[in-house]
């Protein structure tokens, strides 16, 4: 299988919930299960579709996320690197380990779930209480 790159939307130190809002990417190399190298990219600047050419530039072939748009997705997989998303804000050097063993949680992709609470209450006029 080679060397994969697999880079972690980071910010404070944990993975960024957000792709877009993150503040570094952490790039790890990883052959089989061991990880060779890790090094902190700063994020560049935010524009649409910046993010995802950067780490296409970097040669990353594997991102690990929390909650990621459907364009970003779109544009890594027409560049065959794989999106693993609805990843936990843990630190990444956890993350990379659960992930080089094979133990990674993931959940759905969480990018509806922040801060969109308009999007799950649909009212349905008065509450009538018998």
């Amino acid at each position: 299988m080679g060397i994969r790159r697999v880079a972690i939307p980071t910010a404070n130190s944990v993975l960024s919930a957000h792709f877009g809002g993150a503040e570094f990417f952490t790039i790890y190399e990883l052959e089989g299960n061991d990880v060779l190298k890790e090094e902190l990219l700063p994020a560049p600047p935010h524009e649409p579709g910046s993010l995802p050419k950067f780490l296409v530039g970097e040669g990353v072939t594997d991102i690990i996320v929390g909650g990621i748009g459907g364009k970003a997705i779109d544009i890594f997989t027409s560049n065959n690197i794989s999106v693993h998303a609805g990843a936990n804000p843990i630190a990444p050097k956890n993350i990379i380990q659960e992930f080089a063993n094979g133990t990674i949680q993931l959940n759905s992709n969480s990018c509806n779930h922040d801060g969109d609470d308009h999007e799950h209450h649909h009212g349905h006029g008065p509450h009538h209480h018998s």
